[in-house]
């Protein structure tokens, strides 16, 4: 994923860009601050992702200030996760924003196309693991990688998933999200050949306990290859997918 440097000293070597154009943009400022938030400027080139706005506990207009402190200094996609509705319609009247409401992911800019060296397969174990699943699903988009999606593909029904083994076999990355037992990530993880992300979903009964029995159940999971993150973290899940399917 971390390509800027490289393709700052490229064109360097191709005579696109002067050594001085490249030492300043290697210079510019590693973050704004603009009060409220130091805006990191810098964390494409360290770790080859621009930075997210966690819009959860954040005012429509703390948003809107992040959001143009990102597009003034060159960032031309912007992902927002944990968006609410009424906080897009405001940052709709400033920015043309796509919201997706089940993900409560906002996101301006184009879409990139995929640059990722595989498919990234977002499976979930039943509907009300959905929007989690689109929370991982989009954020891999943004990232550059084309995403499959297997939705309802529970062990309560293992014909189901078995019936997209073909998807599952020919996958770079699998995240697998699942609430109840979360048994789903150790099945897939016994079927595939690649690494394989755990979402514990806080879907399911008393004893569920929030998706702290998922948690657990994927933590001891006994297939080979299956990480696991935290408990409705489809960010995080989608975020490492693109990690790993971008790992040249």
């Amino acid at each position: 994923m971390n390509t800027e440097t490289k393709d700052i000293l490229e064109a360097v070597r191709q005579g696109s860009l002067t050594v001085d154009d490249a030492l300043l943009r290697l210079k510019t400022e590693p973050f704004e601050d603009i009060g409220y938030a130091k805006v990191d400027l810098h964390r494409k080139i360290r770790q080859g992702a621009t930075e997210v706005i966690y819009g959860a506990g954040k005012t429509p207009e703390q948003i809107i200030g992040i959001l143009n402190t990102m597009l003034e200094n060159g960032q031309h996609t912007v992902l927002i996760t944990r968006l609410t509705k009424e906080s897009a319609e405001i940052i709709q009247e400033h920015h043309p924003l796509c919201f997706y409401k089940e993900a409560g992911i906002g996101i301006v800019g184009e879409m990139p196309g995929p640059t990722g060296i595989g498919t990234i397969v977002v499976a979930t174990g039943g509907t009300s693991d959905i929007p989690i699943a689109e929370e991982a699903a989009l954020t891999a988009e943004v990232m550059g990688n084309k995403v499959t999606r297997l939705y309802d593909v529970g062990v309560a029904g293992l014909h189901r998933l078995l019936s997209h083994k073909e998807e599952i076999m020919s996958a770079s990355v699998i995240v697998a999200i699942a609430g109840m037992e979360g048994a789903l990530a150790s099945v897939i993880g016994g079927l595939a050949d690649c690494p394989v992300i755990a979402v514990p979903t806080s879907v399911g009964y008393g004893a569920s306990f929030g998706g702290l029995s998922a948690l657990l159940s994927m933590l001891n999971s006994c297939a080979s290859g299956v990480s696991v993150v935290n408990i409705d973290n489809g960010f995080g899940a989608g975020y490492f997918a693109s990690m790993i399917n971008h790992m040249a």
